[in-house]
Order: C-alpha cells, then structure tokens, then sequence
C-alpha cells in the first residue's frame, strides 16, 4: 500500500481529487522522483530510458478509461523538471489528469517545470485536466514557481478537451501551449488563472489549424488582484479551410495589471478566425445584490470571483 504523509494528502486531493490510492493506471511523483506506478491491460506506464520522465502508451480502442499522473514538491529548493510524453492509439476515448502541487516549507524558491507531449490518433477523444497549487509555511520565503509546457498533436478526426487550473499560490508561471491540429480535428482549451499579492502569470496559446476542416476553440478567463500581473496572449492560425476562436474574459482589482494580446494569421481564404477580449473590474450592482442577500462586501466580491472562474 502507499504511503502518504499529511501533505502530500492534501496536495493530491487538491490537484487530483485523490483521497486514497488510485485504481487503474497512475504514477504518483513526489519531490523529483516517482514514488508509486500502476499500468493496466490497456494504459501503459514506463520511465523514459535517460530517466527524464514516463511515457505513457494508451492502445487502440481503449475507452471508458483514465490515467493520473499527479506531482507533488514539499520540499523548498528542489528544482524538478520532467518530460512526459502520451501516445494515444486510434478510436480511444480517455480521460488525463496531471495535477500539481508545491508545498513550500522554507527559504528558498522551488519549481517545477513540465512537458507534456500529445499524440493523439486518428477519431480519439482525450480529456485533459491540469490542476496547479501552491502553499507555504507560515513564515516561509521561498517563491512556487511552475512553468507548464503543453504540446498537441491531433491527428485526422482527433478531439482534445483541455482545462488548465491555477488555483492559488503561484508565484510565477510562464505558460506554454502549442497544437497542431489536422484534418477534421477539434481543440478546446479552457484556463482559469487567478493571481494575487506580487504574482505574475503568463500563458501562451499556438494554435496552427493545417487541416482542412479543423478547428480551434481558446477560451481564458483571470483575476488579478492585489499588484499581480497576469498576461494572456493567444494565436490561431489558419492554413487550410478551419475555423478559430479565441476569448479571454479577465477581472481586474486593487492595483493590479492585465494584458491581453489575442493574434490571428489567416493564411487561406478559407480561414474563417474570430477573437474576442475584455477586461473590466466587477460591477458595483453585482455586489450591491449580493450584499442585499445578507453576504459582507468580501462574501459578495469572492462570490463574484469564484463564479467567474468556473
């Protein structure tokens, strides 16, 4: 059975919605290392041969089923980077859930660097959630940093769901999200990020629509409060018959920065892109209802903010 410790408890449910130990396939990462793994029949789980990261090989036709691959850092001054690549079969339905989590408990900084890799096989659907946290110790100096990378690749008919969280506690992050999206393929990504104190986010999306037929759907949405800074920049390009949309929604507060950079390249006439961006701060009436139902003024604005993001 695995062991856990009170920390990485709470991390896991916080990232992974994991209270007890997995069924099926998973690989549970702990301060840099693998520290549990299980591969089913049809889900497939090793370490990569420099021991930079897993691969994960899912097989064809494999529906109805999931994989978890959750990290944790509680340990301040570790600097993990990992490489972890999926191989998705043709006609597979899954879901993919990679959380992470840092729990700072010192001094220095601690970061975690990804890359995850997507080859999706033709008329597979995959569901990807990323879910990234932090906290620290009272007293405790030491910075989270996370900087995700995400790479797509979708083959004819293919369909991505993605929905990347920030939760809390993130100090700094530079988001990276690229696709590559062929023939009646379809993306959907989804980012919530929310920001406070001094912390910055920035989150980059490329999506290169090369089939005809494919499509591209971004939609952000943020919070910025306190002197945080968050930037969002977003880019679809078309290259055959497809059609892109882009929207980032942000709500801005106290002295906070938001920047929103949306960019769209039509390469073929029959590109068909739209994008959309607004930032604003939250509407007085809003709050003046809620407050009229009995909630304070900071019950009314987290309110706001935490329907906002959902």
């Amino acid at each position: 059975m695995m062991t856990i410790d009170d920390i990485e408890k709470r991390i896991l449910a916080e990232v992974a919605d994991i209270h007890k130990t997995p069924t099926g396939a998973y690989n549970i990462r702990y301060n840099g290392k693998a520290q549990s793994r299980n591969s089913t029949e049809n889900i497939v789980i090793s370490s990569k041969e420099d021991g930079t990261g897993i691969d994960i090989r899912i097989k064809d036709g494999t529906v109805n089923q999931s994989c978890c691959i959750p990290v944790v850092i509680a340990k301040t001054g570790l600097k993990d980077v990992v490489t972890n690549d999926f191989y998705i079969g043709e006609n597979c339905d899954v879901q993919i859930v990679a959380g992470c989590g840092i729990h700072n408990c010192g001094d220095q900084d601690s970061q975690h660097d990804g890359l995850h890799r997507f080859f999706i096989g033709k008329n597979s659907k995959v569901k990807y959630v990323e879910k990234h946290y932090g906290e620290a110790d009272d007293g405790s100096k030491g910075g989270n940093i996370m900087n995700p990378v995400t790479e797509i690749y979708l083959d004819e008919g293919a369909f991505m769901e993605m929905e990347s969280t920030q939760i809390k506690g993130i100090d700094s992050t530079n988001r990276v999200t690229k696709a590559e999206i062929k023939k009646d393929a379809k993306l959907i990504v989804r980012e919530r990020l929310l920001t406070n104190g001094t912390q910055e986010a920035e989150s980059r999306i490329d999506a290169d629509l090369i089939g005809e037929n494919s499509s591209a759907n971004i939609i952000s949405r943020s919070v910025a409060t306190d002197k945080s800074k968050s930037v969002f920049y977003s880019r679809i390009v078309g290259k055959a018959p497809c059609s892109g949309h882009s929207e980032c929604d942000a709500i801005i507060m106290d002295d906070a920065k938001v920047l929103a950079l949306p960019g769209l390249d039509a390469l073929s006439p029959d590109a068909a892109l739209i994008h959309e961006a607004a930032i604003g701060k939250i509407a007085g009436e809003q709050l003046i209802k809620l407050e009229t139902l009995g909630l304070t003024p900071e019950e009314a604005e987290a309110a706001i903010i935490d329907g906002f993001l959902k």
